[in-house]
This record gives C-alpha cells, structure tokens and sequence, in this order.
C-alpha cells in the first residue's frame, strides 16, 4: 500500500485544504501542489479511490473535497490529472487566475490555463473555485508603474468584470478579497497597507464585492484570510478585526456570503487549537455566512521527532 509518507514524496502533497463548518453547504478542499511522473503514482492502492476516496469520505460530511491545481501539469501528466478525477470533486487553480499571470499587459489577458483548468471541471463534473481578484500580492510587473489613484477603481472592477464575467455560472465561489487585514500594520481598523489600500482606501473592499456580484451574481463571494486558527493573543486579536469587517460589510449591504480560512498550521506548536476558532466560525454563521477553509497544510519542521511513523502520528492528530 503507499503510505501518505511514500505518496507526498512521490511529488504530489495533498497540503492545502478547503473545508466547510457548513455541513449542507460546506466545502473540503486539498492542494495538490506537484507531480513529476513519479512512478510510485502508479501504485496508488485501489482502496483509497472510489467509494474510499477523499471525495467520497467528504460527501459522507455533506462536503466537498478539492485541491489547488497547478494547470502545466494538468496537461502534461495523466497521473496527476486522474488523481485529481478519482479524488476530488472541487479544483481552484493555485495561480492561473491571480492577477500576474492573467494581465501579462495593462490592455491584455491571458485566459489558457484559466480556461483550461475550467474545462477539466466541466469535463468531470467537478466544481471550481475562483482565487482571487483582489489580493495585495501577485499583482503584474507592470502594475506599479501603471495604476494610479485616479484610475484604480476602473482596473480594478474592470478586472472583476471581465475574469469573473468571463466564467459567470461555473464558478462556485470566489475569493474576492485575499488577506485585507494585517495586524501589526497598526491601522485601528487592522486594514493591511496593501497597494490597493494606498490607491482608493478601505472602500476598495466594497468595490470589489459589489462589481464580483454584478459580474456574477450566483457565485458565494468569499473574504479569505489566514492566522486565526490558535488560541493566541495575536491570532485572537487578527480574528476580532476580520469579524468587524465582515459586520461592518453586512451592515453596509455590501454583497458577502461566505468566509475563507486559510488554515496554514504545524505540527508541535506551543498554541493549541480549539475554542478560539469555534467562536469565529460561529460569529460567521451568525452573520448568516458560509465558512470554507479554503487552505489546509500540517508543516512538520518542528516535530522533534526523526521516527516517520511518530512525525505522521503527531500530524495526524493536528488534522484531527
């Protein structure tokens, strides 16, 4: 049989995670981040796929299991693309629909991959979510020089416009807005001095959720953030802001059905993991939001332990 230790060196790390709190409506999602042809793939156990896949195991949870999808590989090799198919019910492109790699030129898209990874989906009946449209990182090149007080609103909803209007009805739920709050900025609102905050202030944030439900009004539209999973004062502190965010949002009116949680955690931490995280998926619900982790990895550099079955115990347990 692979074990998971054998399976992730093989290439292919099923380390980043979407899941839901919402049972009806909830969502579990792996990042498959590389496969490299390695033989081992070809000895996946037959009792880890269909009705013992992680796809099934989901469902039984009223969930969706799904993966970030790197879309070279998706094309050029038939192992990754039927792990994905036996495996997962639910992709989102790890890069292709970041800003970077769409607008290689302020007047140009570059849809291939996007387009690509669409069309598996839509080949196997598998959802898709979108990440992300507005995000303080992985903007182009050409960005800096480019956008300017008096036009960011223009390239920032015709961005929204033309990428979520180009995959209006297949696009379950997008991450309109990707990590907006940032502690130690020190702002009293907890707000991230990101370019797009510099440019056109907190109103950005609403910008953008309005013009993504204009472009598509029957995707869940989702805030997404990471570093609230500990029961810490720096993880408490960065959860209380992103839930006056998100009241203030639906006090406003401002279009929002769902929250991301990136849960990027390790193994042997001194924080432990349990009641602050309960309390911020309930104030969401509240709110009368879904809650997806959108991200789930167990980074195990710290455990002490050198024994393989030890270090896979102990992650497993973080998992748990």
């Amino acid at each position: 049989m692979l074990t998971r230790r054998k399976f992730m060196s093989s290439g292919l790390r099923t380390a980043g995670a979407v899941a839901a709190a919402s049972a009806a409506t909830g969502i579990l999602a792996g990042c498959a981040h590389s496969v490299h042809g390695h033989p081992a793939l070809a000895m996946v156990d037959r009792k880890i796929t269909g009705k013992a896949s992680l796809k099934a195991h989901a469902a039984a949870h009223g969930l969706l299991a799904g993966a970030a999808v790197n879309t070279r590989l998706l094309r050029s090799d038939a192992n990754y693309a039927r792990i994905l198919r036996e495996q997962y019910d639910l992709v989102v492109a790890e890069n292709a629909m970041k800003w970077g790699p769409l607008r290689p030129a302020p007047d140009k898209y570059f849809f291939d991959d996007a387009d690509a990874l669409v069309a598996f989906a839509v080949q196997n009946k598998m959802k898709v979510r979108g990440h992300n449209l507005a995000w303080h990182e992985a903007l182009p090149g050409w960005f800096a020089g480019t956008v300017n007080k008096e036009n960011a609103q223009r390239f920032l909803t015709d961005h929204i416009a033309t990428v979520a209007g180009r995959y209006k009805g297949k696009i379950r739920s997008w991450d309109v807005v990707n990590e907006a709050i940032e502690v130690k900025d020190g702002r009293p609102d907890g707000l991230r001095k990101s370019p797009w905050l510099e440019l056109l202030g907190p109103g950005y944030i609403d910008i953008a959720f309005r013009a993504a439900r204009e472009a598509d009004p029957h995707a869940l539209l989702t805030y997404n953030d990471y570093g609230i999973e500990y029961d810490n004062v720096a993880e408490a502190k960065k959860r209380e802001f992103i839930l006056q965010l998100l009241r203030r949002m639906k006090a406003d009116n401002v279009p929002l059905d769902a929250l991301g949680i990136q849960s990027h955690i390790k193994a042997g931490s001194s924080s432990s993991i349990g009641k602050g995280i309960q309390d911020y998926i309930a104030s969401a619900h509240a709110l009368g939001l879904q809650v997806f982790l959108t991200e789930l990895d167990v980074n195990d550099d710290e455990l002490p332990y050198s024994d393989v079955a030890q270090r896979d115990h102990a992650i497993a347990g973080v998992y748990q």
